[in-house]
């Protein structure tokens, strides 16, 4: 029998881990992981992310990612769990000058996402204490994410299964694994949901800029 699988998506980490940069965003991430996971039955998925804000050299970006919100809507099995960006103006060395030996400070906007490494955390442990699952596969490569998954996996005594959105693995997360799986351009090129898609709401298309 297969076994009862759920799936935690770090939203950041995988953008930027294979998706910035290249043609695959408008990703059904459940059909990604189905594919990636035939031997499992892949019953729930929860995506932790943040709401963008616009900017001025992307005035669009929040429009975009609320047509990928409403996509990821369209499916039953995916919960969307969003944290929050904070934004302030903070004094930081200049980089050159660092490594000269000098300190020159400059004034830099930063921004920080907050919240979804320890929303991942939290509901990783809920589920894992509810026995939602027999295996919960993580999509991240978040050295973080270290405690939790190994309280899952020793304390729990489920399965393990990373699906890798970078290039190495983190060497924190290897030893926790059962299995680990890279996500290749080929795999994200085959989860990409339909350009035209249909909500409770109406017709809506993929983001012709993305």
């Amino acid at each position: 029998m297969a076994m009862r699988t759920r799936v935690y998506v770090d939203g950041f980490n995988l953008y930027y881990g294979c998706l910035k940069g290249q043609p695959h965003k408008w990703l059904k991430p459940l059909l990604l992981c189905q594919n990636l996971l035939s031997r499992n039955s892949v019953e729930h998925l929860r995506y932790f992310t943040a709401k963008v804000s616009a900017r001025p050299n992307d005035p669009d970006q929040p429009v975009r990612q609320q047509t990928y919100f409403r996509a990821l809507g369209t499916i039953p099995q995916i919960t969307l769990h969003l944290g929050h960006f904070l934004t302030h103006d903070v004094t930081m060395p200049d980089a050159a000058a660092w490594r000269q030996g000098r300190n020159v400070p400059r004034h830099v906007v930063k921004t920080e996402e907050k919240g979804s490494d320890v929303n991942l955390a939290t509901w990783l442990l809920m589920d894992a204490m509810d026995n939602q699952f027999d295996c919960a596969v993580i999509i991240s490569n978040d050295s973080d994410l270290k405690e939790p998954i190994s309280l899952v996996r020793n304390r729990f005594r489920k399965a393990i299964g990373i699906l890798n959105p970078q290039r190495n693995v983190s060497q924190a997360l290897r030893p926790l694994a059962h299995f680990i799986k890279p996500i290749r351009g080929g795999a994200l090129a085959n989860a990409q949901f339909p350009n035209t898609m249909t909500d409770s709401t109406g017709q809506f298309q993929k983001p012709a800029r993305w």
